[in-house]
């Protein structure tokens, strides 16, 4: 079985050393509350949780996966009763409002947890995961009386949530969902149609679902501007709030899916259901963003956590595994062979593994900061300058974390070799778990146009500037800092370039949009590499800064500054492939006539 333990020291780290979080707690409204005593004592809970509970129901979720008969769902073994410990030790309430059940501490907090759940039982962290956006877009868009019966079990975690937007026809494009909702006298709604790929959409862990569903009224306009949004319970509540009458709601059948088996990923058919309407009529897409947002962040964090876990499996086993002798001369004299991780290769494979995650790390965390501050934050101008920045940054979290988490389980695989490839050591399933992060909450591409399209293009990179400007002061501070010379030179050049191509492709797309896809993936890569690049040079500011006063944690700072070394020479170069790309613009991918494609072969 993989093992996993909760990267505490490095979470440390990144939260209280770089990015001064306990300053940053005392900012915020009831930020008291998160105290260190408080904040220590969460993170080793949720560590010896993840660990303890959830890490030795991966495999088996894996092997068992989940169970339909008769529209019911079974879960894995041990699911049911890990998910009972997780309400009963108040996890589902950490980041929540007060005023709706919840403990009101900074929602980084539950971020930092998600990273070490998604570490140790990513399937099963997605039945909890889900709800935390049906909250939200409750809490922000619902009405009081919606409020009263859903939202406080959903925070306390008895009944769970879904979102149901995907149908058979459209992917994607939500434009064109069928499913109908027809109002009725009392103010409630029939909700008709099917939804796919819906995850949790049925399980035996809790004793409700919220299903909020995207549906078109009988007299909705056309395309996106049509959608609204509904509560649609899979049972109806009864006049004490409990579980009463079995609504119009069933899971048809479960995909058959090359990861995540122990997550039921649910075809789910609404017939005649009865719904209630969260937010304005055709301002559904909309309110469903709050909660696709916040999920769009927790992807991210799966993807993370998948890396994290793999990057510990793969240390151990290079340090165990005994296989040819270094180049330079054996190392082991007193074994037949050398570790593994004494060879070029294989080093490359770990501090890749090393240096993204620990650069993931940072930047979930530093996007956490501002979800603190837009949430929870007092000064009105912190607020909008945060909500901007958090929206940039969104996609970048989602798309460019679950793109290196695919990378780096791959390299997983590859540091075990053949052993790898065998579903005992558990590598494999990391790579299958991590693909369809990829995916799920709009894929790269549609995280890629979101990017450069809206977040970018569409206010004149003004909200970019915010962003690129925070890096250029920080090189600024720092320009005559000789020991960060190697890092502050190369992000400056790549931030100003940065600006440069966004001008480039934002000119080319005036006369012709194509232009905009084209160069969107590469441009939302670059821009992670470049933000990783920033995250990495101010952990080696602060590494450095230690070194010059600890007396313990030496090699730990140590290893910081040669991990982050190590990302600027051997990944940040990859930031010249995505610019040459973009350059390259849009002929190459859109000249060639469609039917030429297949030429060569017949259907």
């Amino acid at each position: 079985m993989p093992n996993y333990q909760a990267p505490l020291r490095d979470l440390r780290f990144v939260m209280d050393e770089m990015l001064d979080y306990p300053g940053h707690y005392g900012r915020l409204r009831n930020g008291d509350d998160a105290s260190p005593d408080i904040v220590t004592a969460i993170l080793e809970e949720g560590a010896r949780f993840a660990r303890e509970v959830l890490l030795p129901l991966n495999q088996v979720g894996d092997r068992e996966g989940c169970l339909l008969e008769g529209g019911e769902v079974k879960t894995p073994q041990g699911f049911k009763q890990a998910y009972a410990q997780y309400v009963e030790g108040g996890w589902p309430s950490l980041a929540a409002e007060p005023e709706h059940g919840g403990q009101g501490l900074p929602p980084s907090l539950g971020m930092a947890l998600s990273e070490m759940i998604c570490a140790s039982n990513l399937a099963w962290g997605m039945y909890p995961g889900l709800s935390h956006g049906a909250a939200d877009a409750l809490r922000h868009h619902g009405s009081d009386d919606l409020k009263a019966t859903y939202l406080s079990k959903l925070v306390e975690g008895v009944w769970t949530g879904t979102m149901c937007l995907t149908e058979p026809h459209c992917g994607s494009d939500l434009g064109l969902i069928k499913t109908r909702a027809v109002p009725m006298e009392k103010g409630d709604y029939r909700i008709t149609g099917t939804k796919i790929f819906i995850s949790a959409g049925e399980h035996d862990l809790a004793e409700n679902i919220i299903h909020l569903v995207l549906a078109k009224l009988p007299d909705a306009p056309e395309g996106s501007r049509g959608i609204s949004l509904f509560v649609v319970p899979k049972y109806l509540p009864d006049a004490q709030g409990n579980p009463g009458e079995r609504n119009g709601v069933v899971c048809g059948s479960l995909e058959h899916k090359m990861g995540i088996h122990g997550n039921a990923t649910c075809v789910m058919n609404f017939d005649d259901a009865q719904g209630f309407l969260v937010g304005p009529p055709n301002k559904g897409l909309a309110c469903m963003f709050t909660m696709m947002n916040v999920a769009r962040i927790g992807v991210g964090i799966q993807g993370l956590g998948l890396m994290e876990a793999s990057f510990q499996n793969s240390l151990a086993y290079a340090r165990d595994r005994l296989q040819m002798r270094a180049l330079s001369g054996p190392k082991a004299t007193d074994k037949p062979a050398d570790p593994i991780i004494v060879h070029p290769d294989v080093r490359r494979m770990l501090l890749t593994q090393k240096a993204l995650s620990e650069g993931g790390r940072m930047l979930v965390m530093y996007a956490a900061q501002l979800v603190d501050v837009v949430e929870l934050g007092e000064d009105d101008a912190e607020k909008k300058r945060a909500e901007a920045l958090l929206g940039l940054l969104t996609p970048i979290v989602k798309a460019f974390l679950t793109e290196l988490g695919f990378e780096a389980t791959n390299e997983g695989v590859q540091i075990f070799g053949g052993h790898g490839f065998i579903q005992e050591w558990g590598m494999e399933q990391f790579v299958r778990d991590a693909r369809i992060t990829r995916l799920y909450e709009g894929t790269t591409g549609i995280q890629a146009l979101d990017l450069l399209g809206r977040k970018v293009l569409m206010d004149q990179g003004e909200t970019l500037k915010l962003f690129t400007k925070e890096i250029h002061k920080f090189c600024q501070a720092e320009a005559d800092n000789a020991s960060l010379k190697e890092f502050i030179e190369p992000l400056a050049r790549l931030n100003a370039e940065l600006g440069e191509l966004t001008m480039a492709v934002g000119m080319k797309a005036m006369s012709d949009r194509e232009e905009v896809g084209a160069a969107s993936v590469d441009y939302l890569l670059y821009a992670g590499y470049v933000t990783l690049a920033y995250l990495w040079a101010r952990a080696a500011r602060t590494a450095l800064t230690a070194m010059e006063s600890a007396s313990d944690s030496i090699e730990y700072y140590r290893a910081k500054l040669e991990t982050a070394r190590f990302y600027y020479q051997r990944l940040l170069p990859r930031t010249r492939a995505h610019a040459e790309a973009m350059r390259a613009g849009a002929e190459s991918l859109m000249t060639m006539d469609v039917d030429a494609f297949g030429l060569g072969f017949e259907m």
